[in-house]
């Protein structure tokens, strides 16, 4: 007679093939291209990227494309219950803002859309 194992992974749980990778919802990519569009009217902006690693999610901000990023929007979601999981950071590294709510931590960047359209 032969016993039947009920679980289909070893202990350790699942293997996966390839590690977890952070990203943006879609309701935070939707706050973040509805300033990221008012900014690309002000003319302060003009190209973006956005990469999805494995401990943090990244919006980068370009004036131009070959430059460094003016500013990275990042999402930590290990850093939820500690600094907040996302955060602003200016071209040289800088901590802007950071929190748990991303459009509090997006002020930071608004302010500058006012005094642009000023």
């Amino acid at each position: 007679m032969t016993r039947h194992d009920p679980t289909p992974f070893p202990l350790g749980g699942p293997s996966r093939s390839q590690p977890e990778q952070v990203a943006f919802h879609r309701t935070e990519l939707s706050v973040i291209l509805s300033l990221y569009g008012r900014m690309v009217a002000a003319g302060e902006w003009r190209d973006y990227g956005i990469s999805c690693l494995r401990e943090l999610a990244v919006f980068s901000i370009f004036r131009r494309a070959a430059e460094q990023p003016l500013y990275r929007i990042e999402k930590r979601p290990k850093l939820r219950g500690k600094q907040g999981q996302y955060a602003v950071i200016g071209m040289n590294g800088q901590i802007l803002k950071r929190g748990n709510d991303l459009r509090t931590v997006l002020r930071v960047l608004e302010r500058k859309l006012i005094r642009a359209v000023d």
